[in-house]
């Protein structure tokens, strides 16, 4: 055996065997398999010298990069993706030229750089790490999250932003004419190749797999998976955009394919080990010498940029309409510098806009912020406490439309809904649960992913050809927000409506609804029954007393409706009574209502909200 295989088996072994060590130890630890890789990367590298050619592995390694960006394109249906473009253009865009631009401003003021050399290092490190951020949402299952969703999105458009950050450093670092022609030039070509793997990937991938298909020989699909996103990776990579970018799209444009399934199956060993290897290269690439030179400053820079990074998202998303926790969390996942930042450093540097020291430097801080992300979104969940992570599914309406909307899937809706099927009625529902529209769809439940308090929402899920609109939702206050958004907009709609207690009915009452019930009066009644028939009544009396309890608390429903929640309190008695203490009814006369009027009627005693 020669001694470059042997050195590449050698080195192969070392790698995979830091994974297998690294990775299920780190994650013990609570400090996740990325910061595992990266330790491992450090140890066999910088700190054991077994491998000292790092930028051999982290160049395979970027595949893995690649293979993960097609994953994520092949969940991504366009249409779902044209949804995404105010977080993509919007969020994305505010977030690099702010950044960017204070970062640069930075760099100038403290003396670091002049203007031109301190405007591509703004620029560069305000990008994140799309291998580090995408990689910590799938360990936490939080990529379908909103708030992985919007992160994703930023993400995206650093991506799309590397051309003209590029474009950037040639007209900033030779003659200007040249450079804004070239330039130009650079973009009209990246145009034509997404252009060209849109079109291709529209007509020419799916019929390219039905071929593959037939010949029944899974090696071969395998290989055409590996062959259409490793060639539109260097199509991509040949206009100036990145080899993940290329990826991307051909996974976005397979997404409707029948094969996405056995695709995602197919690429998944290969994201996995290749990332992995991403990770480990980063570590491998690490320069202790220039860190240990520059500790100071780079003690500094590092905890700096991350704030810096952390507090803009953290503006900007609260801005565009994430929560608190929403905006805690995407602030501390994209703090870091990203991997194109190591591309715009080094052009950079050939440049002549900044040095290679200075480049060094850069790279070494960028570098040291993707290893302490892990440490960032572990702060992050303690900030954010046990607050719920809410996932996304996509907002498919096809096929809705029916004599009842249903909104809200919960349990008062499920069981509400089996009347409605079994009577053989068409009911649309929506939800905005994974989870609760997963385990339906095990039971035979066709139910939407949608926010009802959004009224395009509602639009795509028929509410203006719904007979009945039945709204089931949980919290009070979500319910009042449909309620009210339907009347404005629909205001000849029947609104069914899930009330929470007395005091939630008469707000609904007030606002004209046809229909309300508390969801806890028809269970409490029917279970005072039983508990009475159990006690020794028959059931035809205790039957009597259920329905005067429900007519009388009809009547002073009514009553506080127009007097408020005091009144009523002495209606039957014809004098006040006092809530307190329940008093055990002496006996019960034959026609099932309480014989002794000294005593408190049950529906007397509700002086507060049920």
């Amino acid at each position: 055996m020669s001694t470059a295989p042997q050195a590449l088996f050698s080195e192969t072994l070392l790698l995979l065997g830091g994974a297998v060590v690294a990775a299920p130890l780190f994650r013990k630890l609570g400090l996740g398999t990325v910061l595992g890789y990266l330790a491992a990367g450090v140890v066999i590298g910088p700190t054991m010298h077994l491998i000292t050619d790092s930028e051999q592995v982290l160049g395979v390694a970027e595949l893995g990069v690649v293979f993960l960006l097609f994953v994520i394109g092949l969940e991504l249906k366009p249409s779902r993706l044209w949804t995404m473009r105010k977080d993509i253009f919007g969020l994305g865009t505010a977030q690099v030229l702010v950044t960017g631009l204070i970062l640069a401003a930075a760099a100038v003021y403290t003396g670091l750089m002049e203007w031109r050399g301190a405007l591509v290092a703004g620029f560069g490190l305000a990008l994140s790490s799309t291998a580090f951020a995408l990689q910590i949402l799938n360990d936490q299952g939080d990529m379908n999250s909103r708030y992985g969703q919007r992160a994703f999105s930023v993400l995206l458009f650093q991506d799309l932003a590397i051309v003209p950050l590029l474009a950037l450093v040639s007209i900033l670092g030779s003659n200007q004419t040249e450079s804004s022609q070239a330039a130009l030039a650079d973009f009209g070509f990246a145009i034509i190749a997404i252009v060209a793997m849109v079109m291709a990937g529209r007509y020419l991938l799916t019929p390219l797999f039905q071929i593959i298909a037939r010949t029944g020989a899974r090696e071969v699909m395998i290989a055409a998976a590996l062959f259409v996103v490793m060639g539109s990776a260097l199509l991509m990579q040949a206009s100036g955009l990145s080899m993940a970018m290329g990826a991307f799209l051909s996974g976005v444009m397979l997404a409707e394919s029948s094969y996405r399934h056995e695709l995602e199956a197919d690429i998944e060993p290969f994201r996995g080990i290749l990332l992995a290897l991403f990770f480990m290269a980063v570590g491998l690439s690490m320069e202790l010498g220039v860190i240990v030179e520059n500790i100071w400053t780079i003690a500094v820079a590092v905890p700096t940029l991350m704030v810096i990074k952390a507090i803009m998202l953290y503006v900007l998303c609260r801005a565009g309409g994430s929560d608190r926790d929403d905006a805690v969390r995407i602030a501390l996942l994209l703090p870091q510098g990203g991997e194109f930042g190591f591309v715009l450093f080094t052009t950079a540097a050939a440049s002549g806009l900044i040095d290679g020291a200075k480049s060094s430097l850069l790279i070494s801080i960028v570098t040291l912020t993707m290893a302490l992300t892990p440490l960032a979104t572990l702060l992050a969940r303690r900030l954010v406490g046990r607050s719920e992570v809410r996932e996304e599914l996509e907002e498919d309406f096809e096929g809705a439309g029916a004599d009842v909307l249903m909104i809200g899937f919960s349990r008062f809706g499920q069981i509400a809904a089996q009347i409605l099927l079994a009577s053989g009625r068409d009911v649309t529902i929506i939800d905005d649960s994974a989870d609760r529209i997963r385990q339906a769809a095990s039971f035979g439940f066709r139910i939407y992913f949608g926010d009802g308090t959004r009224l395009d929402v509602l639009r795509a899920a028929g509410v203006e050809k719904a007979k009945v609109v039945a709204i089931c939702t949980q919290k009070k206050e979500v319910t009042d927000k449909i309620v009210d958004l339907i009347s404005a907009e629909y205001p000849d709609a029947r609104l069914f409506v899930r009330s929470y207690d007395r005091i939630h009915s008469l707000s609904l009452r007030a606002r004209d609804v046809e229909y309300e019930l508390r969801e806890t009066l028809e269970s409490g009644l029917l279970f005072g029954r039983r508990t009475i028939e159990a006690l020794g009544a028959s059931e035809d009396e205790a039957y009597k007393i259920g329905e005067d309890i429900r007519r009388r608390d009809e009547e002073r429903l009514k009553l506080q409706a127009t007097e408020g929640i005091q009144a009523g309190r002495d209606m039957l008695l014809n004098r006040p009574v006092r809530p307190e203490p329940l008093v055990k009814p002496k006996r019960v006369a034959a026609d099932g209502f309480a014989a002794d009027v000294g005593l408190q009627q049950p529906q007397d005693v509700v002086a507060v909200p049920d």
